[in-house]
């Protein structure tokens, strides 16, 4: 058996296979790398942990949740944009690189040998999840805000990148939290929070928001994007948090850079109003190695992640 990246993978089922085919898949795989039989005792062991872990609803749950990290997934390679192989990023005869309006390539492609994590139809989606509720006090101006930057996402920036994938709702792996939303294309990750303030000037000094002479803090992202960096080594991952104005006006509030704090400085946690939201993820998405591409494991990953 090839090294598989998730659980998963190593017993060759679906993301969202029943028991019954947990218990089938494990037999089979179990059959094949046994020692007795003439496996390899290294992947019996994964075999063994795989099923261990999805045979047991909560372990299976908080292993989603963790977006797989618990799994030897492969070792990423130094490049551009941090860990993928070759041949997932291998460009388009003649030498051209890819572009964001070429056609949309999955990876490793559904007609190919194995079993695919997910169906082709939940891979074709752009968007999934929606706002939820979390508990029972959930305010419903965040869940309006989160419906108004989805709105703002898929009519403004998926259009112009068809293999972008848009995910509402994750868990935040490495701190209690959630994330409003994800941005996957190629192999490069935008985490998006979002607030709504009135118009005006704002000046941003990379920690707070500046407003005659009053701080507003914007949402925490560093810790998310620290947390889903190290969940997806093979990803290039950055934060913004865009400003939405009450009405609606995607060019308002307008927000100053103090030097070093615009997205144009490399930044891996941005602030924006929503017109530079959508410029600077249509570039960031769309200039990657391979922004053609939908890595069909990670977004596995990431739809197990949601709440």
């Amino acid at each position: 058996m090839s090294p598989a990246r998730t659980h998963y993978e190593v017993l060759g089922i679906h993301r969202d296979a029943t028991v019954p085919e947990i218990k089938a898949a494990y037999r089979r795989a179990a059959r094949m790398t046994h020692p007795d039989q003439g496996g390899d005792a290294a992947q019996f062991r994964l075999v063994s942990l795989a099923y261990q872990t999805l045979s047991d609803p909560s372990a299976r749950t908080a292993y989603d949740r963790s977006y797989g990290t618990t799994s030897a997934y492969r070792a990423p390679s130094s490049d551009d944009d941090a860990g993928f192989s070759a041949s997932s990023r291998a460009e388009p005869s003649g030498g051209r690189r890819s572009t964001a309006t070429d056609p949309v390539r999955y990876v490793p492609p559904f007609d190919g040998p194995g079993q695919p994590v997910i169906e082709q139809a939940v891979a074709d989606r752009q968007i999934h999840g929606a706002p939820r509720k979390r508990g029972f006090f959930t305010p419903q101006s965040r869940l309006a805000r989160e419906a108004r930057t989805v709105r703002l996402l898929s009519s403004k920036a998926l259009p112009q990148l068809p293999a972008a994938r848009l995910v509402n709702g994750l868990h935040s792996p490495l701190e209690r939290g959630f994330i409003d939303h994800a941005v996957l294309a190629g192999y490069r990750l935008a985490l998006v929070s979002s607030m709504v303030l009135p118009r005006g000037f704002y000046r941003w000094d990379g920690d707070a928001l500046l407003r005659d002479g009053k701080h507003l803090e914007p949402p925490r992202m560093a810790g998310m994007v620290r947390g889903m960096q190290e969940a997806f080594p093979e990803l290039n991952v950055t934060g913004w948090t865009v400003i939405h104005s009450g009405d609606d006006n995607l060019h308002e509030p307008v927000i100053d850079y103090a030097r070093g704090a615009d997205p144009a400085s490399g930044k891996t946690v941005n602030v924006v109003n929503a017109a530079n939201l959508v410029r600077e993820l249509k570039m960031f998405l769309g200039t990657g190695p391979t922004p053609n591409v939908v890595d069909v494991p990670v977004l596995a990953r990431l739809l197990g992640g949601m709440y």
